[in-house]
């Protein structure tokens, strides 16, 4: 059953961390996946390492319409979650996992006959193409289930059984750091395929963590012939996935499909490109040990958003947002100033070249300056999520990229400073502008407006419908 309002508002501290540290230590084991990824490939040559970087990035492009339904699935069921109206969660989890089928499935039959062009598209030196390709192709493969991995999670945490996405990830972590290191190096007997190896380890752990979702959902009653309700509740309810999950995805292929022209960008840079390009990969895996505590509690800040929402609580949601913020700034930052006093070691444990090593630290120097305006974007964002709002993220966040990050990248790092150092630069200014705007919005703007359940006395006949 959902809170009641003085029990949310009594357990909020407590019930933020009940939520926040198993998603802590599931994104801390994304995180494990990605440095494993990154020490590998530094092992191979820095081809590898580079490339991987790329594709990476690309991946994330490839899965933004998974993550647009998995915000859709926050808010609709944690919403639902906190009205009390239990059958609909259920059915909101057979439309969503529906609907990564079919999107999973109809993502891969569209991109897999353009890869080349894609490759090409994104400006990747000559010495390193044949190795892009292959990751790109592998990928690609890995799209239908990875679409079931990240909405079967984003399904557990709106309906606060956080610990099952733990499990899932300490599956996947374990499948692609044996595979990772067993293929892409020799070890354990296991046959040495270099980065090939690398790219069928994320197929198979990727594989692995999304049929134990499903199946945990099985036994868990979850997933039974009821999950599937009839057509014209679908037809009802799928427009409020819609309305959350189009601004979500647009908002993400404009955000990675920004990141991708700073990799061209970088890439295209008159000296040093290449160095640039393995250094910002290797500071994107160390930087993302800062997010593992942010993103914790950005999901945390979907979930009880939503759930205040759903009980109809508007002043509450704009409340628990605010001392989420609260508890992220002062932890976040202490814990950055920790993991600082480390990063020269880390960088060397990532890479033997000196060059690129001097550019991984370049990178983590202005990014780790804007830990405190980064921690402000990514919880208002998740509470923007958990009330349906995606609206805003797109458009500042999107407006941030691409109007202020990236021509400012381009002047900084090939003009005025005509060095990688101006790309980081912008990319700073770019985190502070963003992470304003948001506070402003969340602080002075109606965003309850957007939730599924909009008055104590007065829900909508769709709503009822739906229920």
């Amino acid at each position: 059953m959902p809170d009641t309002p003085s029990a949310i508002h009594k357990n909020s501290y407590r019930t933020i961390w009940h939520l926040a540290w198993p998603q802590l230590l599931m994104m801390f084991f994304h995180f494990l996946i990605g440095l494993t990824d990154v020490w590998v490939a530094g092992h191979i040559d820095r081809e590898v390492q580079a490339s991987l970087g790329i594709i990476t990035q690309s991946l994330f492009f490839l899965l933004v319409l998974a993550t647009a339904v998995a915000n859709g699935a926050v808010a609709a069921i944690s919403q639902s979650m906190g009205a009390g109206l239990h059958k609909r969660v259920q059915r909101y989890i057979g439309l969503c996992l529906i609907l990564a089928v079919l999107i999973g499935g109809l993502f891969l039959a569209l991109v897999l006959p353009v890869k080349d062009w894609l490759v090409t598209a994104l400006q990747v030196p000559a010495t390193m193409r044949p190795i892009t390709e292959y990751f790109l192709e592998v990928y690609l493969l890995v799209l239908p289930p990875y679409y079931l991995l990240i909405i079967t999670n984003a399904i557990f945490r709106a309906r606060r059984e956080v610990m099952f996405p733990l499990y899932c990830m300490i599956l996947v972590t374990a499948t692609n750091t044996v595979l990772d290191v067993g293929l892409g190096l020799g070890w354990w007997g296991l046959p040495n395929l270099g980065f090939k190896g690398l790219a069928w380890a994320t197929f198979a752990s990727v594989t692995a963590g999304a049929a134990l979702n499903i199946i945990v959902l099985w036994r868990k009653g979850l997933l039974n012939p009821s999950s599937f309700a009839p057509m014209r509740w679908m037809k009802r309810a799928t427009p409020y996935i819609f309305k959350v999950a189009w601004p979500a995805g647009l908002m993400q292929i404009i955000w990675h499909s920004g990141y991708l022209v700073l990799y061209t960008i970088t890439g295209s840079l008159p000296r040093d490109a290449v160095n640039a390009l393995a250094g910002m990969a290797i500071g994107l895996r160390i930087e993302a040990l800062l997010f593992l505590p942010a993103m914790a509690f950005n999901m945390t800040a979907g979930i009880l958003v939503g759930n205040a929402l759903g009980a109809r609580q508007p002043g509450e949601a704009k409340r628990v947002g605010f001392r989420i913020l609260g508890l992220g700034m002062v932890s976040i930052c202490l814990f950055t100033v920790v993991v600082w006093q480390f990063v020269t070691p880390w960088v060397a444990l990532l890479t033997r070249d000196a060059a690129v090593a001097a550019q991984a630290i370049s990178y983590l120097k202005w990014n780790v300056l804007a830990v405190p305006f980064t921690l402000t974007s990514l919880i208002l964002a998740g509470a923007f999520n958990g009330a349906g709002a995606t609206m805003y993220n797109m458009a500042i966040m999107g407006g941030s990229t691409w109007l202020l990050r990236l021509p400012l990248a381009w002047w900084l790092g090939h003009q005025a400073l005509d060095s990688a150092e101006g790309i980081w630069i912008a990319m700073f200014c770019s985190q502070a502008v963003q992470s304003l705007i948001l506070l402003y919005f969340f602080t002075f703007k109606n965003w309850q407006r957007f939730a599924m359940i909009k008055a104590r006395n007065g829900s909508s006949a769709a709503i009822k419908d739906i229920a």
